[in-house]
């Protein structure tokens, strides 16, 4: 039986470096990673072939490998903790 991948796969497609506002990497114990930016105003958020949620403004494009499905069922139980 193969075994389900549960992490999630994101990609942000920025039109201009000028739009990052911040990325942070950090070299101590915490290693917590922080990148802020704007996407623009909203041009449409949307479901690509039901398992990308894409959200796309006049600046980039945030991409999250999640199903309307999982929201749902997210939705109605409450997010779970690691």
């Amino acid at each position: 039986m193969e075994k389900e991948n549960k992490e999630r796969v994101f990609s942000v497609e920025l039109t201009s470096k000028n739009h990052l506002k911040n990325v942070t990497l950090t070299d101590g114990a915490n290693e917590n990673v922080v990148v802020e930016g704007t996407l623009g105003n909203l041009l449409h958020a949307s479901f690509e072939e039901d398992v990308i949620l894409e959200v796309a403004g006049t600046k980039g494009i945030l991409r999250l490998d999640l199903s309307a499905e999982e929201i749902k069922k997210t939705g109605k139980t409450g997010a779970k903790k690691q």
